[in-house]
């Protein structure tokens, strides 16, 4: 029994007693690898919080920009309504055609690149297109109302690319919206 087992291999080696070992080499390694993977994983790690801040901050002005432009060219629709509000008149010279417009500007020194388009009024598709008014009768079987129009409104800002279209009802009247002639 004076040989003594050992049997060393790459990987560990084992003493006469059966209990594994670490090699040799293992022994004399340093912790200067550890630091520079640490430092590495720490850098890769705040490289990639810094681009989702900068994906969201990108992304969080885009859609406050486009919601900017929502609100402009809403404002140019509205703008187109009240123009044709206050012009509209079917039985003007013209007839109804002449209320059409495009690409009016709103106005160029508080709102610019804001513009209204205004499609040609038209008879509604669907209700009706005499509307009575109460209190407008007179007696003698005459009925009062308004005629109905169907017109489109487009508002326009051309520097944000937005584009917003309102569908409005408009009446005019009173007029004799009787069938009984006279």
């Amino acid at each position: 029994m004076g040989r003594a087992l050992s049997r060393r291999t790459t990987r560990s080696v084992i003493s006469r007693r059966g209990n594994w070992s670490p090699p040799a080499s293992a022994s004399r390694r340093t912790p200067r690898g550890f630091a520079l993977v640490t430092a590495l994983i720490a850098t890769i790690i705040i490289l990639a919080l810094g681009i989702l801040v900068f994906r969201l901050s990108t992304q969080d002005l885009k859609s406050s920009a486009a919601t900017v432009g929502e609100k402009k060219a809403l404002s140019a629709a509205d703008t187109g309504i009240h123009r044709l509000m206050q012009n509209f008149d079917p039985q003007a010279t013209g007839g109804l055609s002449g209320f059409a417009a495009t690409d009016v500007p709103v106005d160029d020194v508080n709102a610019p690149g804001d513009q209204y388009s205004i499609g040609n009024p038209t008879t509604p598709t669907s209700g009706p297109a005499f509307r009575p008014m109460s209190g407008y009768s007179i007696g003698g079987g005459q009925s009062w109302g308004q005629k109905c129009f169907a017109v489109d409104v487009t508002g326009k800002n051309i520097n944000y690319g937005t584009e917003v279209q309102i569908g409005i009802g408009l009446g005019y009247g009173p007029i004799e919206i009787s069938t009984m002639a006279r």
